[in-house]
Order: structure tokens, then sequence, then C-alpha cells
């Protein structure tokens, strides 16, 4: 389950996707992003799984390591399902004493799902096709016109990276920790829920010693460095937009263009 979570890993691939600018993949899925929530139609959601399937493709990276993400939120997908179901008012197909299952809340739940599981699979498309480094280099450009009001914008971007970056060791460090415990006889999986609760501690209590300890030799090796903030810092490679980098713009208007159309004309 731990090495299940995709967020935040990077797949080295060659592919389209992975060679385009940072500040294109990031509008681009902001943009599907919103579009999940914007469509009510089932036309939306089959557009938004067309455009899904392409990139899937395109990226190269296998759709099995894809859906490996989804297996971590199944447990949040059968709550919203459940309080959908029983909870959304409309008309009755299935009453179960006061309980009752209604036409809008069997569509609301299904449209749930899809939302949820699209937008883990789609934010897992940008992090397994992006560097850290590149991603806090897009951030860094794609918000630079907030530093007119006084944003950090760099910190911003910095502490995004150090956060995306630290999720796979940390689920790493997770996983070691546990099968340490369980050779020395922790059992994390029989029980109630409070026994599963209290058997955490012995896995929780060496994680956090070890999230702070990364924390602090990070912060010591960027000191060491002379990291002083993003005032005059230059890039090495410095992001520039290629051909390549505006046909996807445009692909990313046709799908805007697609997405009005559908929610304005097009109502079931």
């Amino acid at each position: 389950m731990i090495r299940d979570i995709t967020i935040g890993q990077y797949y080295p691939t060659d592919s389209v996707i992975h060679k385009l600018d940072p500040r294109v993949k990031l509008v681009g899925t902001i943009v599907y992003i919103i579009s999940l929530f914007v469509f009510r139609s089932w036309v939306g959601y089959v557009l938004a799984t067309l455009a899904l399937a392409a990139v899937i493709k395109i990226s190269k990276v296998p759709f099995k390591f894809m859906i490996r993400g989804l297996k971590a939120i199944v447990v949040l997908l059968l709550i919203t399902v459940i309080f959908n179901l029983f909870l959304t008012p409309g008309e009755t197909l299935v009453q179960i004493w006061k309980l009752r299952i209604t036409k809008e809340g069997v569509v609301t739940a299904v449209f749930m799902i899809f939302r949820l599981m699209y937008l883990i699979i789609s934010s897992s498309v940008l992090t397994l096709t992006t560097t850290p480094n590149h991603l806090t280099d897009g951030l860094e450009k794609g918000l630079n016109p907030l530093k007119k009001i006084k944003v950090p914008v760099h910190e911003i971007a910095m502490i995004m990276s150090i956060a995306l970056r630290f999720i796979p060791i940390l689920l790493e460090e997770t996983d070691k920790i546990m099968k340490a415990q369980m050779a020395r006889g922790a059992d994390f999986e029989s029980g109630g829920l409070i026994k599963k609760a209290k058997n955490l501690v012995p896995l929780l209590v060496p994680l956090f010693i070890s999230a702070f300890r990364r924390s602090n030799d990070l912060a010591m090796a960027m000191e060491a460095r002379g990291y002083r903030g993003g005032d005059g810092r230059t890039k090495m490679k410095p992001l520039i937009y290629k051909n390549r980098d505006k046909i996807a713009y445009g692909v990313i208007a046709l799908y805007i263009v697609a997405m009005i159309c559908v929610t304005r004309f097009i109502i079931c």
C-alpha cells in the first residue's frame, strides 16, 4: 500500500510529454482539474477520459504504474460513494429502513468517483513526467507576476518542490521502518480501529525523527552551498519555449473551447 502512492515520483523515459516545458504541463494540469469540477454531464467526462488517455499514451508511462496510485484512495472513494448514495435528495430507487438510495445520489456518486480518480491520475502524470527541479522552475516562472505584489514566489516554489521530493523518500522510509518493526513482532493489521491506531506509534515516532533529521541535513546542505533565496540567482538551464510547447498550448486551448461548449450547450 505504501509503495502504491505515485504522486511525487519521477518516471524517466523519452516522450514528448517529458520534453515539454514544465509551465505548459502545469497549465494543462490546472485546466484539466478545473474541467473535472465544471463538467456536469456524461459527455464532459467522456471528453475528460479521452484527453487523459491520450496524454498517458503519449507520455509512455505504463498505465499499470499510473493506476497504482488509486489503491491509496480506495477508502476515500468508498466513503464518498456511501455519503452521496444515501444523503443526496431526489427520486427514490431503493429504501432500506430510513436509508434511501436516490437516482440523483447514484449519478452524483459515479461522477464523484470519476472526479477523484482522474484528479489523482492527472496529478501523477505531472509528477511522473517532470523532475522536481523543472517543476520548481516552472512554478517560479509561472508565478512571476505575483512578485509585483510582494508574494515570495521563489520560496513557495521551493517549498512545494521539497515537499514533492520528500514524498517518495518518506514513503520508502515508512516501508523500511514497518518491515523492521514487523520483524521485531509488531502487528499493524489485527485488532479494532483503536488498537490499530495504538500499533502505529512504533511506526510514527521513528518516522518523525527520521523526517526531522533529513530536513535538518537538507537545511545544512543548502546553507553550506550558499543558498540565500531567489534574488540574483541564475539558472544553469533557463526555461525557453519551443515549438512543441506552442503546439501544446494550442491543444490546451482547444480543450478549453470543447469544455465551454460541453458545459454551455450539453445538459445531460
